[in-house]
């Protein structure tokens, strides 16, 4: 049995690895996908002190409180920032980190900065402090009606808030994959940085670099291939 921790996106919740998460578990693994603070399931607790550093926390304590080790810790989108501050606490416990169409910051790294963003929020008193996400395009009508509503605005914080990571990725003893999203999706831009994660991934022995052919949310389009991957890599 292998034990993944599922890490959701900026604007959406744990429900989002709802399919995935009882596939793994029906595959007689253990999963967890922790909700992080002021979005989704966990949005009651929104306010302008959310940053980062908090969604870190989220994570890094759900591995400490539940003792996991040997984990296959997964950062979906957003997730990528969270998962790879969570590495100086909790990375000895870490077998095996994929990036699931997601960031890969460096130490210093925020997300506004990777995108080429302007780092305006809460650093300037008065500005909004939540983000309004896109729209997004889901196979599945049902689905769509399902996620769309729990679509939440996400804390700006989190997003120009840098990553500390002590050393490079590739310096770390456990695997690492990188999983490409390949389809373009009507109405919302490509994301270089997504990009440029994935070719970094191709070009290095360090890492494993793999593709599903759908749009950005690969948990809720194509559950059963991001499932069987994971139980692949695991």
């Amino acid at each position: 049995m292998t034990t993944f921790v599922l890490v959701h996106g900026a604007w959406g919740g744990a429900h989002g690895f709802r399919h995935v998460r009882r596939m793994l578990s029906a595959a007689a693994q253990e999963v967890f996908t922790p909700g992080l603070t002021g979005i989704g399931e966990r949005v009651h607790l929104v306010s302008p002190q959310v940053r980062l550093g908090t969604h870190v926390a989220d994570v890094v304590n759900l591995v400490r409180y539940e003792d996991l080790d040997d984990i296959v810790l997964v950062g979906f989108s957003y997730g990528g920032m969270v998962v790879t501050g969570a590495l100086d606490a909790v990375g000895d416990r870490v077998r095996h980190l994929v990036y699931l169409d997601a960031f890969v910051p460096a130490d210093g790294d925020s997300l506004y900065g990777l995108v080429g963003a302007p780092a305006t929020g809460l650093q300037q008193p008065g500005e909004p402090w939540l983000v309004e996400g896109p729209q997004r395009r889901y196979d599945d009508p049902a689905e769509a009606a399902f996620s769309a509503p729990r679509r939440t605005p996400h804390p700006v914080g989190c997003f120009t808030e840098p990553v500390r990571l002590s050393r490079p990725l590739e310096e770390w003893p456990f695997t690492r994959t990188y999983v490409r999203a390949t389809a373009d999706e009507p109405g919302v831009p490509a994301n270089p940085a997504f990009e440029a994660a994935a070719a970094r991934a191709r070009a290095s022995e360090a890492w494993h670099h793999r593709e599903i052919d759908t749009t950005h949310l690969v948990p809720q389009n194509r559950p059963r291939e991001l499932t069987d991957l994971l139980l692949e890599l695991a």
